[in-house]
């Protein structure tokens, strides 16, 4: 279909990509744009996923099967390469396991597990805990053992900045890629010298940049990310913030009975062009009689 590309490994996206922008799908039709728009790859995040198809918050009330049955939903409307959030792998290492092994077997190119005590949460959120060093360690060579294919990008994610300071979470950084990670996720920096330090302690391995709207980390255009030696930059509410504005906005004119926004949204024909419909009817048009 129109929306579809090949697939390609993630460290070829990244290699091709200065730095690689990720915007988040949070459902199958914002996956879809986002391979209509152009973009190259991204991600699908707990919190817009939660959020969407559950109405509810990322503060660990949703678990690997929901997770993965609205992941599989999201993949199955592109072909192009997704970065999975695995939260914190849903339990020990055996669950650790099983979670690579299904999101990779799902088709996944990279996926990352956090160091959160469970119940985690979102990241930029206040309440949330780490599990010491050396369990993250075991869950990441659990993780790195269980995948099929060496080329699925194992990235490592931090949460400890929040609780312990920057040292430790630099430190665990650092572990964690002793351990077998091939990235690292050091989240919700809180100002732009953590950013440039996070960047440069790691120079040499692939980082993401973690730009959440409203956040804790300040918003920092991409060229200048990757300048701090950050090779991803990830959008995650980008999207979600954006259209549940719209929703709003387009139900209190329905309520006052205005239909002011009418003509604002997109036409019939552009949205049947956006779900493929020409690429079904031409099935039925060749195999329909």
């Amino acid at each position: 279909m129109t929306a579809q590309q090949s697939p390609t490994t993630w460290r070829a996206l990244l290699a091709a990509h200065h730095p690689l922008l990720l915007p988040c799908a949070h459902d199958a039709l914002s996956a879809r744009l986002i391979a209509l728009a152009g973009f190259p790859a991204y991600s699908i995040g707990g919190y817009p996923l939660v959020g969407a198809r559950h109405a509810l918050p990322d503060i660990g009330l949703v678990g690997y099967g929901e997770m993965s049955a609205g992941m599989r939903d999201i993949m199955a409307a592109t072909r192009l390469p997704v970065l999975i959030d695995a939260d914190d792998g849903y339990g020990d290492v055996k669950n650790v396991a099983r979670t690579v092994r299904g999101y990779e077997a799902m088709g996944a190119a990279a996926i990352f597990i956090e160091d959160q005590r469970a119940p985690k949460r979102c990241g930029h959120m206040a309440g949330k805990d780490v599990i010491p060093a050396e369990i993250m360690e075991a869950k990441l060579r659990a993780a790195a053992a269980a995948r099929a294919d060496a080329g699925t990008f194992l990235v490592a994610r931090t949460d400890a900045r929040a609780m312990h300071g920057l040292d430790d979470a630099l430190r665990r950084a650092e572990r964690y890629l002793k351990a077998g990670a091939d990235g690292i996720f050091v989240e919700a920096p809180e100002n732009l010298d953590e950013l440039a330090r996070i960047g440069a302690a790691f120079r040499h391995v692939p980082q993401i940049a973690n730009m959440l709207e409203g956040g804790r980390t300040p918003l920092v255009p991409p060229a200048e990310l990757y300048a701090m030696g950050f090779a991803i930059a990830a959008y995650p509410t980008t999207l979600l913030f954006r259209v549940v504005r719209t929703m709003e906005k387009a139900l209190a004119d329905l309520k006052a009975g205005q239909l002011s926004l009418a003509g604002e949204g997109v036409g019939f024909d552009d949205f049947k062009r956006i779900t493929g419909y020409g690429d079904w009817s031409s099935i039925e048009d060749r195999f329909g009689g």
